[in-house]
């Protein structure tokens, strides 16, 4: 089953495994560009959080886990607040699974990911 909000498809493919595909192309359809992904990443045994910004084309590592932003959008100044960024994040322990697709601000249920330490959330977009 697929929805669609703004240009982003929702559904099967928006948090999975690595493989799943990349990013959309966004269309004029309420998000706005935007240069780097704030993100808020709580590391679940110590009880400490770290708030991020990654620039797409980096990679940020924080513990046993890499985190490369593809994109990050923006809602239009006339439309109810969010930010989505599409993420893609590696684990470096063995078996350990990972995250390629959709995170969203306002609704970071849509795209989580599961990890048994850290848990990743998008704030905001920055120019």
């Amino acid at each position: 089953m697929r929805r669609a909000i703004g240009f982003f498809a929702v559904g099967a493919m928006l948090a999975g495994p690595l493989g799943a595909q990349s990013p959309p192309a966004p269309s004029a359809s309420g998000w706005v560009a935007r240069g780097a992904a704030e993100l808020q990443i709580l590391d679940k045994v110590n009880a400490r959080v770290a708030i991020q910004t990654v620039r797409p084309g980096q990679n940020l590592r924080h513990g046993a886990i890499v985190i490369s932003v593809q994109s990050c959008f923006l809602r239009a100044p006339d439309q109810a607040p969010d930010a989505a960024a599409f993420l893609v994040i590696t684990d470096d322990r063995p078996g350990a699974s990972g995250f390629r697709g959709w995170m969203f601000a306002a609704t970071p249920m849509l795209g989580m990911l599961e990890h048994p330490i850290y848990d990743i959330r998008v704030l905001t977009c920055r120019p």
